[in-house]
């Protein structure tokens, strides 16, 4: 999946949590989707990360214990 996927999946969501380290970056999604979100959602390659979840209105990315316990409980 590429950011074209990753802009669609975004149209439906209204936040985005995501993990790149020990970095966690929360966002508020709009529409128009804007540009910084969806470049946030992509690895190196241009490449949706692993692993992306959609928790109801919430797309989480990346992998953070403390945000996978926040969102998961």
């Amino acid at each position: 999946m590429q950011a074209e996927d990753a802009r669609s999946m975004l149209e439906t969501a209204t936040k985005m949590v995501v993990a790149k380290g020990k970095k966690i970056d929360k966002y508020s999604v709009a529409l128009p989707v804007a540009d910084d979100v969806v470049a946030a959602m992509l690895g190196p390659t241009g490449n949706l990360r692993a692993p992306t979840l959609r928790v109801g209105d919430m797309i989480v990315v990346g992998f953070h214990e403390d945000v996978f316990t926040e969102v998961f409980g």
